[in-house]
């Protein structure tokens, strides 16, 4: 427990799952922390930090909602810098793993993690400090070597944008449609991106967007 109370570490869960919050909260209490909030969506979580305060928020990353898990903790840590939040997802691909501690997350967990571990992760975010899962740390530092090989990172703003329409499906004259751009500027674009990703296939781009948390599998 941290140095800076005697009393309990106070945590909010935000999660769209009760089950998964109950259990969480079942092996929380068991190592003598107090869950003080359950909530399931983020405007939820945004909400009850602000009349909770608690010291530690536990944030899905995933709500089935327009807001996310990472749209919530931006809206917290915008008005409190100081708050200490670990995301919680039961997928661990790259991106996420790499957005969540750079807008200023404490830990990335999956939800297999331990209750061991679970409580010393929200021990050591309620300390300030930043709690790393081996796997994790395992993958932050491949990325640190290796660098962000994400399409985020290698395409362009447009290259991007239609990236994501192609993985989601869209077919050339939609995605001019929405954009306002004619097909041949599509079609154009569209091979620029796939020749910076390495594929010719436009599943391979559906599966790249899954892999790195932008569509949902």
């Amino acid at each position: 427990m941290s140095d800076k109370t005697m009393t309990p570490i106070r945590v909010l869960l935000a999660d769209d799952h009760p089950i998964v919050m109950q259990g969480f909260a079942l092996s929380l209490a068991s190592m003598a922390i107090d869950v003080v909030g359950q909530v399931t969506s983020p405007s939820e979580a945004i909400e009850s930090y602000e009349t909770l305060r608690p010291d530690v928020v536990m944030m899905d990353l995933r709500f089935g909602e327009k807001l996310t898990g990472l749209d919530a903790a931006k809206a917290i840590l915008a008005r409190h810098p100081g708050a200490n939040i670990l995301f919680l997802s039961q997928f661990d691909q790259d991106a996420l793993i790499k957005q969540t501690y750079s807008i200023g997350g404490r830990g990335f967990l999956t939800k297999d993690i331990s209750a061991s571990d679970l409580a010393q992760a929200v021990t050591d975010a309620n300390s300030g400090e930043s709690y790393f899962m081996a796997r994790i740390a395992k993958r932050l530092a491949s990325l640190s070597v290796k660098g962000d090989q994400s399409p985020a990172a290698l395409l362009d703003t447009r290259e991007f944008e239609i990236f994501l329409l192609t993985a989601k499906g869209r077919t050339n004259q939609e995605m001019a449609d929405q954009l306002g751009l004619s097909q041949k500027t599509i079609s154009n674009v569209t091979h620029s991106l796939k020749e910076k990703l390495g594929t010719n296939r436009g599943a391979d781009l559906t599966l790249l967007a899954v892999k790195y948390g932008y569509i949902e599998p």
